[in-house]
């Protein structure tokens, strides 16, 4: 995540449990928790709208945040988890975590795949088939890429696979999977494909027509 660090904004929250998070939620608000950094928890409350406006945007999982309380220093979070309504799928509940800037933490961050028009395999009539459009990285709090760049260019051929390893991450990113993965890769068209299957199956129909008349 590179450039200025967002700022979210959150008020304390007094009450606790079932029946205040329900009173919170008539007021608009959703209910929060703010944990970790070795000092105790902070119940928080934030904007219903906002928090809205903040998920349907993207990244809210993978994004580091400058979180101000009113009362309370400043300090960066990350979100953790929230919480949704089985029915309507609407957020219930929010969970931060403080950060320092050298933590390490695993994020799912986004694949952003470039180089179509120029990529060899496509022009040939390839097929590309996105395998992960998002990878997790172990990365930096205080540096968490906004995405990785996948380049296309470096497949040439129909059948050409592109994994982790053939990835310029970012400084301080690594995968959490030790093996080299694939992110994508580029296949035949169907039509193709089909008519592969259809000359495999003629060449098989005719060695057993072979096989019979020598036999007879």
């Amino acid at each position: 995540m590179a450039g200025e660090i967002p700022d979210l904004h959150a008020q304390e929250r007094t009450g606790t449990g079932k029946g205040a998070a329900r009173a919170v939620r008539r007021a608009h608000m959703v209910p929060g928790i703010v944990f970790g950094g070795d000092v105790d928890p902070l119940p928080i409350q934030m904007p219903y709208n906002e928090l809205i406006r903040r998920l349907r945007k993207g990244r809210f999982k993978s994004t580091l945040f400058n979180l101000k309380v009113d009362g309370h220093e400043d300090v960066r979070v990350i979100c953790r988890d929230v919480q949704r309504d089985v029915v309507k799928d609407l957020p219930t509940h929010v969970d931060l975590m403080r950060l320092r800037r050298t933590t390490k933490i695993n994020l799912f961050i986004h694949v952003d795949f470039e180089g179509e028009e120029e990529c060899a395999a496509l022009r040939k009539g390839g097929v590309l088939t996105i395998v992960r459009p998002e990878v997790e990285l172990m990365v930096t709090a205080g540096d968490i890429p906004e995405k990785i760049t996948v380049d296309l260019t470096k497949m040439e051929n129909i059948g050409d696979t592109l994994t982790i390893s053939m990835v310029d991450l970012p400084a301080g990113a690594k995968p959490t999977i030790d093996r080299d993965f694939v992110i994508c890769n580029i296949s035949a068209p169907s039509a193709l494909r089909s008519q592969d299957d259809d000359d495999e199956a003629d060449e098989a129909e005719a060695e057993v027509e072979a096989t019979e008349e020598a036999e007879a």
